[in-house]
């Protein structure tokens, strides 16, 4: 059995599918960079047949990344195979991952199929991807929860066909560590050809336990594969969480033995970017890559690490990347120091002009604000970065005048397409009176169902503010992002971030929970 743990990180296509979580092709291609830079294995990119966005998102990711595998989902018919197959032409090592349900659940109630024709379905759908790529991975959708007979059937008829990895999803979370560890260990031992495929665990987080589970399944069960999401993210309660299994392997290699590829450094300016990219804000006390992760209080604690870091530090934080959280630039930084901020960043602008229009941010956020962070950067170039085919709305100008007493009143100008919109509006606060100024123009009607603000750094109250707003509409959850010194501003450009994002009436097909 092979030492190297396989890390396949499924954020952009699982973790996508969190409500409002949904990304456009160039911040996939953003995430993706990122990714590599990580030096994940496997970067699924997403769902190819899923919709026409998502095929050009694979498409782009798979033409730009060269140092990892480049994957597309694809449910086990011949039309998605195919399409992901095509979206993955460009890539330097592609991987096709099919997937058929195999619970009796699943099989009788959403498939409406017999298990007979599951596992001919499994088999042809093998088969033929095996005709377009080498690199072939088969999951069964509910496997956990799955029939071990029945499954072992399915898996010894995908292995013969060609799959290389074989994957054991915890579709809803319902998996106990021990359990789930020998479940797999179990499939390995009764299955003639299982040494023929790298086996592989995707667990979710609805009992806390995504993290354990997958640990469990390598430890117990043999597996060396784990598939996982930054910050967890993912539907319901998430996914698997690529920087808790990482750091857990990397600190207690006495006890996993195995060795991962992943760059640790580059873990928390990932979850910065997947946090800024999908509005999804990270609590505060969440392992590794939150804010409190390495804070103590404690006066003996304190006293502990003063004397000897690893009194009470397992790990440091400038392994997972938190030194990148200094002052490095002001309003008398010149283009060129910008431009080499961004590079160690790790954040790719693909023309001159995109560099200047984001550099005229920098200089007009460095007026306003004295002290500029990288967060800070990160922040300015998102809400530079969003497409034009996207923003249909774009905020013009804004005022508001609040005092105790009265009652505030907002006056909003911002684009709709071609056409220029005035509007205002009383409201509760400033940020009520603005968003319904721009709503009684807009009219879309959608159902607000989160407001949340968050600072961009912390200790000071110069700190920029991050609002995400998540609107519903017609079925339809989107999150829209602002970041701005002002908090009303913020909240406005958050608002018609999310109508731009209901506005492009994007459709998705639900793919592999």
């Amino acid at each position: 059995m092979s030492d190297k743990l396989i890390i396949f990180d499924t954020t952009l296509r699982d973790g996508e599918q969190s409500p409002g979580a949904s990304m456009t092709k160039d911040e996939k291609l953003r995430i993706a960079r990122q990714l590599e830079r990580l030096r994940v294995d496997v970067i699924e990119a997403g769902f190819a047949a899923s919709s026409n966005g998502d095929f050009e998102a694979v498409k782009a990711i798979a033409d730009h990344i060269k140092e990892s595998t480049v994957c597309s989902l694809a449910r086990a018919n011949d039309r998605d195979i195919s399409r992901a197959a095509e979206a993955l032409k460009g890539a330097a090592r592609s991987r096709i991952h099919t997937f058929i349900a195999t619970s009796a659940l699943h099989m009788e109630k959403k498939l409406r199929m017999t298990p007979d024709q599951v596992f001919e379905q499994a088999k042809l759908s093998v088969r033929f991807a095996r005709n377009l790529t080498d690199d072939i991975e088969f999951s069964p959708e509910d496997g956990y929860r799955s029939d071990p007979d029945f499954l072992c059937r399915v898996l010894e008829a995908v292995i013969a066909e060609g799959a290389t990895t074989i994957n054991i999803p915890d579709t809803v979370g319902y998996a106990i560590p021990e359990l789930y560890g020998n479940f797999i260990r179990h499939l390995r031992e009764r299955i003639p050809n299982a040494d023929k495929a790298v086996w592989s665990v995707h667990c979710h987080n609805d009992l806390g336990m995504a993290v354990a589970n997958s640990l469990a399944g390598v430890k117990i069960g043999g597996a060396r594969q784990i598939e996982c999401t930054i910050n967890g993210l993912g539907e319901r309660a998430g996914n698997c969480s690529l920087e808790e299994v990482v750091m857990a392997v990397k600190t207690r290699r006495d006890y996993f033995g195995l060795e991962i590829g992943v760059d640790p450094s580059q873990i928390v300016p990932a979850s910065r970017l997947v946090s800024q990219t999908t509005g999804f804000v990270v609590q505060p006390n969440k392992a590794v890559v939150g804010a409190n992760a390495f804070a103590h209080a404690s006066g003996i604690h304190q006293d502990g690490v003063l004397k000897a870091r690893d009194t009470y530090e397992i790990m440091r934080a400038e392994d997972v990347g938190w030194t990148a959280n200094k002052i490095v630039l002001g309003k008398l930084s010149g283009r060129n120091a910008f431009k080499q901020r961004l590079q160690e960043l790790g954040i790719e602008l693909d023309s001159e002009a995109e560099i200047n229009a984001a550099f005229a941010k920098f200089k007009e956020l460095a007026d306003r604000k004295s002290d500029i962070f990288d967060e800070d950067i990160l922040a300015l170039v998102m809400d530079e970065a969003v497409t034009h085919e996207q923003e249909h709305y774009r905020l013009l100008a804004l005022s508001q005048h609040s005092e105790m007493g009265e009652r505030p009143h907002a006056k909003v100008a911002f684009s709709a397409g071609e056409q220029e919109m005035h509007a205002e509006s009383d409201g509760n606060g400033p940020v009520d009176a603005s968003l319904r100024a721009i709503e009684s123009r807009v009219q879309s009607g959608a159902e607000m169902l989160l407001y949340s603000v968050n600072a961009i750094t912390s200790g000071s109250t110069e700190s920029q503010g991050e609002v995400t707003v998540r609107l519903q509409h017609g079925g339809r959850v989107v999150n829209g992002v602002g970041a701005d010194p002002d908090i009303v501003v913020a909240s406005a450009k958050a608002y018609l971030s999310a109508l731009n994002k209901l506005h492009s009436k994007t459709e998705r097909v639900a793919a592999q929970g």
